[in-house]
């Protein structure tokens, strides 16, 4: 038994150690700006973000939607430590320089974003997390869209600069040039690590014991308030990292940009991969980014095949087709790609079946 786990340990951080490898060959190769770069980049993000979701959502069976808002908040935090000091005072041209008189570097300020990011969702925590299903989705979803109207606020502007770009911070480009795909990576593949140590720990049981039945849980001495509060403050933790590396991708920050449809992608990432699969979420969000920015882009432009004009072809037929798309998943894939379901169990229970019929 201890063979096996060290075998899979090895084997684990070997293909860790191979994506690695092969995103940094790749960005060598085709350089920052290809296609492919991005679908890595943005498709890494975009997977630690529903992963986090899905803690909530599919491990806890909290109906939540207050994503977007605590990305918001990950992202302005790890935007406003950053900003380099002799560059605050162009950014902040409407404020006299802003409130924040120094800067940190990139990966405490990523902590920040995280645990800021934490302490918001600790506190709306105490009121929100008494509600349940649709109560609790309208609430935390009321809360993004709060968090996006007070950032933009001209009375706090001295600190998130209004309604006003935030720019000029390190992003994926400059931080590691030639080598942001194996940064995103390194973070995105050590925050999903915690977040899998958490639940396969007891609170991760007790989490889904939760999830199956709250009244059997309570019965069985589970604090159904404390477990729900901690997965609520840790997923947003999450989620404010992932807002960070956001931030780093796209270059510059506005808060308009974190409307209630961007929770929406990302519960859609979540379902569409499995309810309580991490790795269900992780290959739907690449998947979704692929689709979405680079495959079915050519929906977007007029197409001639010889003198005939191929038809519907025209900006927005993209997103059409791609709602198509997944609407055809949901249907023949019910409960997601990967249903409630792990990679790694996929070969352990074949292995099973074929010792039974053995």
């Amino acid at each position: 038994m201890k063979e096996r786990k060290n075998a899979r340990l090895i084997l684990s951080l070997l293909g860790v150690a191979a994506i690695y490898f092969l995103g940094w060959f790749i960005e060598q190769r085709s350089g920052s700006k290809s296609m492919v770069v991005t679908v890595l980049q943005k498709g890494a993000v975009y997977a630690l973000i529903a992963v986090s979701m899905n803690l909530l959502n599919g491990f806890v069976g909290l109906f939540s939607l207050g994503q977007a808002g605590f990305m918001l908040v990950g992202a302005y935090t790890y935007a406003i430590l950053t900003i380099p000091m002799a560059k605050r005072a162009a950014v902040y041209q409407y404020y006299d320089g802003g409130w924040v008189q120094f800067t940190v570097g990139v990966i405490p300020a990523m902590i920040a974003a995280g645990l800021i990011a934490a302490v918001f969702a600790a506190l709306i925590g105490i009121p929100v997390l008494r509600l349940k299903g649709d109560y609790l989705a309208i609430a935390t979803l009321g809360f993004a869209e709060i968090i996006r109207a007070i950032v933009q606020w001209d009375t706090i502007g001295p600190l998130t600069n209004g309604s006003n770009l935030l720019k000029t911070y390190p992003t994926l480009k400059n931080i590691m040039p030639g080598n942001s795909v194996l940064f995103v990576f390194l973070v995105v593949g050590v925050c999903i690590g915690l977040i899998l140590l958490i639940i396969n720990s007891t609170y991760g049981r007790a989490m889904k014991a939760i999830r199956d039945d709250e009244i059997a849980a309570e019965a069985m001495g589970i604090n159904l308030f404390h477990h729900k509060q901690m997965a609520f403050v840790i997923s947003s933790f999450f989620a404010g990292v992932g807002g960070a590396l956001l931030a780093m991708y796209q270059g510059s920050l506005q808060a308009n940009s974190f409307k209630s449809s961007m929770t929406y992608e990302i519960l859609l990432i979540v379902v569409i991969g499995g309810l309580g699969s991490v790795s269900g979420s992780v290959i739907a969000s690449f998947l979704f980014i692929a689709a979405s920015e680079w495959w079915l882009r050519f929906l977007d432009s007029e197409m001639l095949v010889g003198d005939f004009k191929v038809p519907l072809l025209a900006p927005g037929f993209r997103m059409v087709v791609f709602s198509v798309v997944i609407m055809v998943v949901v249907l023949f894939f019910r409960r997601g790609i990967m249903g409630d379901r792990e990679l790694w169990e996929i070969g352990r229970r074949r292995g099973a079946k074929g010792g039974r019929i053995q």
